[in-house]
């Protein structure tokens, strides 16, 4: 057992604890455990921002300027194929019966029909959306697995002092790479290999070489970013008064790193990678228009060109769902990996 834990507990059952615990069990919802009100809670506000987000995206087609629908067949279109494409999106109909029916086709997965390419809208998106996951799961993934190692090392040697030019180094480095836009990288990467050296594809989806450079331009700025995350609460961890006692006890070093100190900067920095991938979620539009890939990015993209409204708000809306959700998610595992953040957020 981590000795933090045992820490955190004695300050549980200290005269501060047990007044905490009270509170985090004795809420709206009380009688239930901190965990489960904690998780509740959540859901609740995930409802509620769900809400907004739908109304959001009702007004989307309401407050454009003008007929939508003459704004997206444009000004050839003939007046009989406005009207009969006002009819086929119920904007025939008076505002909150237009917004009543919205809603009511949500709950049945109707998300509307394109006016484009008159396809329902949920057929487009159930296509795209694997792609556009499978780029940000991945990138988020590789983001992680390099972050922790670099934070950890820079933050090891210059504790330390071992190394200090090389950790200075890699700490500019990173800092040059956290400051460049990821459409700048994305530019460079595809003129170096794939121009230059010709070793990898510019475009396209569906194998791993060409997911490897969308992958790697979408993930490098976070990855760094996290990794400057990483350093700093790794150096915050290993000033602690129980890692000194871990330390005196002569545990071989890499024990006193995995067992005592990990463990107890996952918390703060899961919640940075939390935020981060519902940042790179909304970077794979950007990601997708420049390698072509065909997920809901260039969709949105193409959507807004044309001024496909009901597209727009039905990728508008899975985007919102995506980042809720995974926020959800986030919250859920910290109140699991750590149990007080369960007890003292609200």
């Amino acid at each position: 057992m981590a000795i933090p834990s045992t820490v955190t507990t004695g300050q549980a059952t200290g005269p501060g604890g047990p007044a905490v615990a009270r509170r985090g069990g004795r809420g709206v919802l009380g009688g239930l455990s901190p965990r489960t009100s904690f998780i509740l809670r959540r859901l609740g506000r995930v409802l509620v921002s769900l809400a907004i987000v739908i109304v959001a995206t009702f007004l989307i087609v309401q407050l454009v300027p003008g007929d939508p629908v003459r704004a997206a067949l444009g000004n050839s279109a003939t007046p009989e194929l406005v009207e009969r494409t006002r009819a086929d999106l119920g904007l025939n109909v008076p505002v909150p019966e237009q917004f009543v029916n919205y809603v009511s086709g949500l709950f049945r997965g109707d998300f509307g029909t394109a006016i484009g390419s008159q396809r329902p809208v949920a057929d487009t998106i159930a296509q795209r959306f694997p792609v556009t996951l499978t780029l940000a799961v991945a990138s988020f993934l590789l983001a992680a697995i390099g972050a922790f190692p670099i934070g950890v090392a820079t933050a090891v040697s210059s504790r330390t002092g071992r190394r200090r030019l090389a950790d200075l180094g890699v700490s500019g480095l990173l800092g040059v790479l956290i400051a460049i836009p990821s459409l700048l990288l994305a530019v460079g990467l595809i003129a170096v290999f794939s121009i230059g050296l010709k070793v990898l594809p510019a475009a396209g989806w569906g194998s791993f070489d060409q997911a490897i450079l969308p992958v790697v331009a979408l993930a490098v700025g976070p990855m760094a970013y996290l990794a400057r995350i990483v350093h700093v609460e790794m150096l915050a961890v290993l000033e602690m008064p129980y890692m000194t006692t871990a330390r005196s006890k002569r545990l071989p070093t890499h024990l006193v790193y995995l067992r005592h100190a990990l463990p107890n900067m996952v918390t703060s920095t899961l919640t940075i990678g939390g935020i981060i991938l519902t940042g790179m979620v909304a970077g794979t539009v950007l990601i997708e228009t420049v390698f072509a890939i065909p997920g809901l990015g260039t969709s949105i993209v193409s959507s807004i060109t044309s001024k496909d409204y009901p597209m727009i708000q039905g990728i508008v809306l899975v985007y919102a769902m995506l980042v809720l959700g995974l926020n959800l998610l986030i919250d859920v595992a910290l109140a699991t990996i750590d149990p007080r953040s369960s007890i003292t957020e609200g």
